[in-house]
Order: structure tokens, then C-alpha cells, then sequence
């Protein structure tokens, strides 16, 4: 799989206090739907992979076809906006040339080859929402087949810092976020291993993140669909080379023990 890196980091959460604990949230300003330097060489492994691995990188329940409209649709009026996109009858030319078919009936499997974030569709069902949908093409040492129909709890289930009280308010956010108002955070770990597209299983021994030379963090973008109601939840994945951080974002991540 070819290495595909971003030259730097465009912010460093563990260095600012509002970012550092979590979860960290802070209101989107500007675009959710960002670009990097990175563009051309992830773009061209999202279409590799939606491809050659599409029962991999995409899956949905039938219950959720709606909200993916819904997604669809709010997608694509930010991208006119977007003058890097050129938009024909039926097709869009991405900002690195490519054509791209335009089709409604495959929301996710279109949009996945238009924007580099990974769309992840979060419906209400009980007392909690559950992923319904997605486009992940980047996952960082999890599955869709295994976290598809998962509520928060369950897909968190391995994370140790996931407990009662935080389980909770991210309940809580996931409940009164707004359309007009997306929030985003971001987090950040050491890795030996750069490639973008790691999938794994629950419970497997991490042996990924020893003495590693990279940095991976995720810009995680949570954004309510004005018809669904579904909760958006949309991941720019970063990965830089550790001697692209400054000598003071170094010694901050040593201490955050990253």
C-alpha cells in the first residue's frame, strides 16, 4: 500500500488545554469538509479501495437509506461551493482531475470518492445511536463488519477511557447537537506503521504504536442532518512523519505519553 503522508500537522491537540482532556470538543468554524496536501494521494486510495474492497469499506443498514439521501444531498451543496470541484450533469471533477459519476442511489459509495473524510452515519434506536452506515476507508485498528448496528457503548467497548460519565455526555452531545452548529475534535497516537488503511479486530494484541515514527490523528467532524435527524460522524485522518512536529509539540507529546 503506498504511504501517503500530509507534509505537517494543522494542529496539535495535546497541546491546547481545550483539546487535551476529553472529549475535547470544540464548535466547527469555517468548513467541516477540509483539503490538504494530501488530497491526490488519498483520493487515489479511496478509490482503490472502494473498488477492489468494497464489502471492506462499505456497509449499511437497510433502515438508513434516507439519512444517506440526506448526506448525500447536504455533501454535495457544500462541494458547489467548493470552486476546486467542477460539477457537470451527472459527474463532479475532483480538485486532482478525476471524474467522478455522480449517483444518488449509492450515496456513500459516491461520496467516499469525493471527500477525503470517512462518513459514518449515527441513528437513534432506544436510548442510544447506533452506526448505520458508512464509508471507511482509513480505519484506525477497527472494523466496520464489527461495529456496523453497534450503539456508542458497544462500539467503544474497547476503550478503556470510554466510561459511565463520558459515555454519558457523549450521549448527551449526540442529542442536542445542532444542525447549524457541527463540533469537532481530534486525537492523536503514535504509529510504526503509516498506511492509512488498517483494519482490525477487537481485542487483538496492539503491537502497532511501539517506537513508531509517525503520527496519526483524526479530525472527527459530528454534524445533525437537517432531514434525518441522523448524526454525522466524519473523520480526516493525518498522518505525519514525528520529525515534522516542532522540538515543543515533541516534548508535549512525549509528556502526553501518545
Amino acid at each position: 500500500m503506498p504511504i501517503v503522508l500530509q507534509a505537517k500537522l494543522p494542529f496539535a491537540p495535546w497541546m491546547d488545554p481545550r483539546t487535551a482532556r476529553l472529549p475535547g470538543v470544540l464548535p466547527v468554524e469555517g468548513d467541516w469538509l477540509t483539503t490538504d496536501d494530501a488530497f491526490t494521494g488519498q483520493m487515489a486510495l479511496r478509490d482503490q479501495l472502494i473498488a477492489d474492497e468494497p464489502l471492506t469499506v462499505l456497509a449499511a443498514l437497510a433502515t438508513s437509506q434516507a439519512a444517506q439521501e440526506d448526506l448525500y444531498d447536504l455533501v454535495l451543496a457544500q462541494l458547489h461551493l467548493n470552486k476546486a470541484y467542477r460539477f457537470g450533469i451527472d459527474t463532479v471533477i475532483r480538485p486532482d482531475g478525476v471524474q467522478v459519476p455522480l449517483d444518488r442511489g449509492q450515496p456513500l459509495r459516491t461520496l467516499g470518492r469525493l471527500v477525503q473524510e470517512d462518513l459514518c452515519l449515527m441513528q437513534r434506536h432506544g436510548d442510544q445511536h447506533i452506526l448505520t452506515a458508512a464509508c471507511l476507508c482509513f480505519p484506525a485498528s477497527w472494523s466496520l463488519s464489527e461495529k456496523l448496528g453497534r450503539p456508542l457503548t458497544g462500539i467503544h467497548r474497547t476503550v478503556a477511557v470510554y466510561e459511565d460519565d463520558l459515555a454519558r455526555r457523549v450521549q448527551r452531545m449526540f442529542d442536542v447537537i445542532r444542525p447549524e452548529q457541527p463540533l469537532w475534535r481530534m486525537n492523536a497516537l503514535v504509529y510504526v506503521n503509516p498506511d492509512l488503511h488498517q483494519p482490525g479486530v477487537e481485542n487483538a494484541p496492539r503491537t502497532d504504536r511501539r517506537n513508531g515514527q509517525y503520527l496519526r490523528a483524526e479530525r472527527q467532524t459530528l454534524l445533525r442532518l437537517p432531514e434525518s435527524e441522523a448524526v454525522l460522524f466524519a473523520i480526516h485522518t493525518f498522518v505525519v512523519r514525528l520529525d515534522s512536529l516542532t522540538e515543543a509539540e515533541r516534548a508535549g507529546l512525549e509528556a502526553a505519553r501518545l
